[in-house]
């Protein structure tokens, strides 16, 4: 009798911790891990990556993951990861599989209608450029208008498919679903090149020694009426993005660029 009313007293002490203390939350997120320095895929356990919750054995790692760690902490929150597949990312948070989404995401018109974003997150502004061959002849390109007749593929469902109309009698060919095959086809010269964010263009051709990424002058790239990446949450979940921007908010400039510098090391 005794050990019976020990145990209801524990559960009453239980219960009333729980209530009036709260156990931690959960942000659980939404990343592709194809996109490096921002969001990439490992093997391996380490330091500073993340376990996917739906890939067991598989890690997320990059910029976006530790700004939504940091995120996480300030909300007081256990970080989850879940990898999404890019199309299906805003999808997956209106279904309610995730809370958020950190992978690279521009907050743009078109996507606001199905999702809220955060303040923006990012370093720099964002800025398109294209990988080509080092050996192809659109390597010297000076201007977007050199590529005149090049064949030309990006990501399927992303603004870098939809920027390629910018560039006057190029081929553009079917998107495809990763950065990593629109790479692998520049690689094998299926294609003559692939436009990418300027900052994941650099951490490629750093990873691919056969490619280089074009640096147009001031004036003479993409024109872009976007500027920078956010989180992504559910239309009419102002609290959890008034949270997440008051925790953005927290962190500075300058520790953002830190966390980017560390991301490109970890990214070679």
């Amino acid at each position: 009798m005794k050990k019976y009313i020990l145990l209801l007293l524990l559960c009453a002490v239980g219960f009333y911790v729980h209530k009036y203390y709260g156990a931690k939350s959960i942000l659980r997120i939404g990343v592709e891990c194809d996109y490096a320095p921002n969001n990439w895929l490992e093997d391996h356990q380490t330091d500073t990556n993340f376990p996917l919750e739906n890939e067991p054995g598989h890690y997320a790692e990059g910029y976006d993951l530790q700004i939504a760690k940091r995120v996480a902490d300030e909300l007081h929150a256990e970080l989850v990861v879940r990898k999404v597949v890019w199309g299906d990312l805003i999808p997956a948070l209106n279904r309610q599989e995730i809370d958020a989404i950190f992978s690279g995401m521009l907050d743009t018109e078109e996507r606001r209608k199905e999702a809220a974003f955060s303040n923006v997150y990012d370093v720099s502004q964002i800025e398109y450029t294209i990988i080509v061959n080092k050996a192809s002849p659109y390597a010297d390109a000076k201007t977007i208008n050199d590529f005149a007749g090049a064949r030309l593929v990006a990501q399927k469902d992303t603004l870098l498919d939809a920027a390629i109309s910018q560039i006057p009698g190029a081929v553009h060919l079917p998107p495809v679903n990763t950065v990593t095959e629109m790479l692998d086809m520049v690689v094998n010269n299926e294609i003559d090149g692939t436009v990418i964010n300027f900052d994941t263009g650099q951490t490629y051709e750093r990873k691919h020694k056969n490619l280089t990424m074009i640096r147009f002058p001031e004036g003479s790239g993409f024109s872009l009426d976007y500027s920078g990446i956010c989180a992504g949450v559910r239309k009419g979940n102002t609290k959890l993005l008034s949270e997440i921007n008051a925790a953005l908010a927290k962190i500075s400039r300058r520790d953002r660029q830190r966390v980017m510098d560390r991301s490109v090391s970890r990214a070679m």
